[in-house]
């Protein structure tokens, strides 16, 4: 039996508190585990061997996973339906978050975030048609919310893990975020033991015709660059930026850890203030080259005065994923249907996630081979030149749906 139709309910929240309580924990979760242990990786070095190579592999792990759970969730979600999946994945996260606090080796942490970051990958597929199940007149609006939740839950990890790891230990630093991963599931276990409550599994798939046209679209690769390149150095930073900043300015754990939860602070007004600006007023490819200018002015300070103005130089290497909400937006302004914003989704995300996936590593890989920062700060500075020629396509207001006929 479905749940009975959201949009049916007389009053805009009467009847979906639950689930919009339930949205907003889930996203909240969904960046937690991210940046939660790089500004105390030099204490868990203590304890777990940790070399360049694993640290970016670490980095690596959450774009690598969030591609491959994220082909494999519509697959369960039809079987189990959204529900049901989004439950166990909770649970898989609280079970993945505790299992990092209590590793007692580098195979066992490495386990424990493939399954941590697995969840996750769960999760990020799954909010979306929950919004459309849940607030189907309110997407817009409750996008900007789970998106705020998200970029909330990137800077407030960095922020406490020092100083909790400093009161309690590293273990609890990086375990303590499995409670708030089992306070998540509460909503959802009481939606789901409600009376005529119990899901169907009938989550969309895409049409095979118009996921084969966006592998072969302008557009769609156009689309995935822009996502990619705010992956490829966002994901860096949460790996590396501590880290960085301790070796280049100085920046003692506790101010590192504060600089990165500045970094990640810098997506809310960014997820806020992003779609209305392309949505309402088209502004696609002035996004696009601020964005890139700000990632070329951050690195170059790094580059040049790391020890003056950090914390400037910070914010502007911040503000540039804010490709990343552009690039979601996008994926509903440059199609005319469902089924094509799915195809969109799909192929942008999953293909995307793999090129980020690189990012973590490679900085790590250049910063062993070349024993500085320079040649990494170097690279992701090049990385967001890309966007700027796709953005040029991007901005177009044309349609997936009418490539190729």
């Amino acid at each position: 039996m479905a749940p009975a139709d959201p949009a049916s309910i007389k009053g805009p929240w009467r009847g979906r508190l639950l689930a919009l309580l339930g949205i907003v924990l889930v996203a909240f979760n969904l960046r937690t585990a991210v940046a939660a242990i790089s500004p105390v990786l030099a204490r868990v070095g203590e304890d777990i061997a940790l070399s360049p190579a694993l640290v970016g592999f670490l980095g690596m792990l959450p774009p690598l996973c969030y591609a491959v759970f994220g082909i494999l969730t519509p697959l369960v979600a039809r079987r189990f339906g959204l529900e049901r999946t989004l439950v166990a994945s909770l649970l898989l996260l609280t079970g993945g978050l505790a299992w990092r606090g209590l590793a007692a080796d580098a195979g066992q942490l490495v386990l424990a975030s493939v399954a941590t970051f697995a969840a996750m990958g769960v999760g990020n597929v799954l909010l979306p048609p929950l919004v459309k199940r849940y607030f189907p007149e309110r997407i817009g609006l409750m996008t900007t919310v789970y998106v705020t939740a998200m970029s909330v839950s990137t800077f407030v990890p960095p922020l406490l893990a020092e100083p909790v790891a400093e009161a309690a230990g590293w273990r609890v630093s990086v375990g303590e975020w499995a409670i708030v991963a089992a306070v998540a599931l509460v909503p959802w276990v009481i939606l789901l033991a409600r009376p005529g409550s119990t899901d169907r599994p009938d989550t969309d798939e895409p049409r095979a015709g118009l996921l084969a046209r966006a592998a072969r679209s302008p557009l769609g690769w156009a689309l995935m660059v822009v996502f990619a390149v705010a992956g490829f150095n966002a994901y860096s930073a949460f790996a590396w930026l501590p880290e960085i900043l301790h070796d280049i300015a100085g920046s003692s754990p506790a101010e590192a850890g504060t600089l990165l939860s500045l970094y990640a602070a810098m997506g809310i007004p960014a997820g806020l203030f992003v779609p209305v600006l392309a949505v309402r007023f088209g502004w696609v490819r002035p996004l696009v080259w601020f964005a890139v200018l700000v990632f070329i002015a951050g690195y170059l300070g790094l580059l040049l005065a790391p020890g003056h103005a950090t914390w400037l130089w910070v914010a502007l290497v911040g503000s540039g994923p804010m490709l990343f909400p552009l690039s979601l937006v996008l994926i509903n302004l440059r199609t005319r249907s469902h089924d094509g914003a799915v195809a969109l989704s799909g192929f942008v995300q999953s293909v995307g996630y793999l090129a980020v996936a690189v990012g973590p590593l490679a900085v790590g890989l250049l910063h062993e081979a070349s024993g500085g920062w320079t040649w990494p700060l170097l690279l992701l500075l090049a990385s967001s030149l890309p966007a700027a020629v796709a953005g040029a396509v991007v901005a177009r207001p044309r349609y997936l749906e009418d490539a190729a006929r």
